[in-house]
């Protein structure tokens, strides 16, 4: 009976988002007005986590369009957040972009600090990873600190092609789940410790910065929902580590698309992305961390969870390379101005999918043949599936919930997510 019923909601659901899509097909565009000066899109940072407890903060874009005469897009971009979980975790970030801080030169920055006592570790390489959703709340944790500075620059090679270059700061803290309920349950990451698969120089977090290199090119007509256009993205990445902690480079690629199908109303939209180790060993803190420049979350980890592939469980897939694919369709509905901005809504179902394509010490994995480190079992692509909806203001500030379902058991059930932004 409780299946019944939870079926007959989803239906429900459906039905009722097909007719609302349909009664507004005939809508009008809304005739957006020029903003200018500075506008502010804040919002209460409040959610529940019944390991984190409840979330509590504030969230803020602010944008400066001066005189207008360059809307949609901005002068200067602002993003603060300052949130708190009442279990301990804690979320205190800062992001700047802009085009105009300096002739000829983009300017982006981030400086974040990333508190968590429950950080999703599920071990590395995918299925070669078992995982068992009976296992205690705390056996898939451990306790993390991060905090991060970035700046990225950008200047123009000519037409739509840019150069870019940039470092990063990344300082970890990492232990097992402090949280006192869970002192005496078992934990997969003081496994991986005891066997060898996280190294004493790397169990409790270290030090390092990334150096930045590479071009883009791009001919979308808005960044934070384009009608149409392609971006590509190259960047190589070589890393200056702290103590006992092995050099590294890295490379990043990524191509996405949005083909208009209905004007302004429909766009197809996809990219595909892979991050790849080039040479030496990343530690263990920043095998989830993917490269990347420009913030669309505050955190850019995966894959899994918000970012990536979306309702699969948070950093499920994680190796030395990884490659992952996005598909989502656009549909954009009920323009309409309120508290004197302009907004318009937005459906957008997608299909995700990712996998390991450079494995992370799995011949040790192997030589261990036992569970819970080792599941015998193959990697293959982390398929998923689900419904967006977003409202966005000044086709910038974009309020966003999506969930997804994945199509595999061992990566978990479901996920939703509440936030900002298009994942791309």
């Amino acid at each position: 009976m409780k299946s019944f019923f939870k079926k007959s909601f989803y239906a429900g659901l459906l039905q009722i988002i097909i007719l609302i899509g349909a009664s507004l097909i005939a809508t009008p565009l809304y005739s957006q007005k020029v903003k200018k000066g500075w506008n502010f899109g804040p919002l209460p940072a409040v959610s529940y986590n019944s390991d984190l407890g409840f979330q509590y903060g504030l969230l803020c874009d602010i944008y400066w369009f001066g005189d207008g005469s360059t809307y949609p897009e901005y002068l200067h971009k602002f993003n603060i957040e300052v949130s708190r979980y009442t279990k301990g975790s804690g979320v205190y970030h800062f992001f700047y972009d802009s085009r105009y801080l300096f002739p000829g030169l983009r300017v982006t920055a981030d400086v974040s600090y990333l508190t968590d006592t429950m950080m999703d570790f599920y071990g590395f390489n995918g299925y070669l990873s078992p995982y068992n959703s009976s296992s205690s709340d705390a056996f898939y944790k451990f306790n993390r600190n991060l905090f991060r500075s970035t700046v990225d620059v950008q200047g123009s090679l000519g037409g739509h092609f840019s150069w870019v270059a940039g470092i990063g700061f990344y300082g970890y803290k990492a232990a097992s789940v402090k949280l006192e309920q869970y002192q005496d349950d078992p934990n997969l990451y003081d496994m991986y410790v005891a066997t060898g698969l996280i190294g004493d120089n790397e169990k409790d977090g270290g030090s390092v910065a990334e150096f930045k290199l590479g071009a883009v090119y791009d001919t979308r007509d808005n960044e934070a929902d384009p009608y149409k256009g392609f971006k590509g993205e190259l960047l190589t990445l070589y890393s200056l580590s702290g103590k006992e902690i092995d050099s590294y480079g890295k490379v990043f690629a990524s191509a996405s698309g949005f083909i208009p199908i209905w004007g302004e109303r429909l766009t197809f939209a996809a990219k595909g992305s892979l991050q790849a180790t080039i040479y030496g060993e990343q530690p263990f803190f920043m095998l989830q961390n993917i490269s990347t420049l420009y913030y669309k979350q505050i955190t850019n980890e995966g894959l899994g969870g918000l970012n990536t592939v979306r309702g699969v469980l948070r950093n499920r897939i994680v190796g030395a390379g990884i490659a992952w694919a996005n598909i989502e369709l656009r549909y954009r509905f009920a323009y309409f101005p309120f508290l004197g901005q302009n907004w318009y809504l937005v459906l957008n179902p997608f299909f995700d999918a990712g996998r390991v394509i450079q494995y992370h010490k799995k011949e040790l994995m192997e030589s261990l043949a036992t569970n819970p480190l080792y599941s015998g079992d193959n990697e293959a692509l982390h398929m998923s599936a689900g419904l967006g909806f977003k409202a966005v203001m000044n086709r910038n500030f974009i309020i966003s919930a999506e969930w997804g379902k994945p199509f595999d058991k061992r990566d978990g059930t479901n996920g939703l997510s509440i936030g900002l932004n298009f994942i791309f």
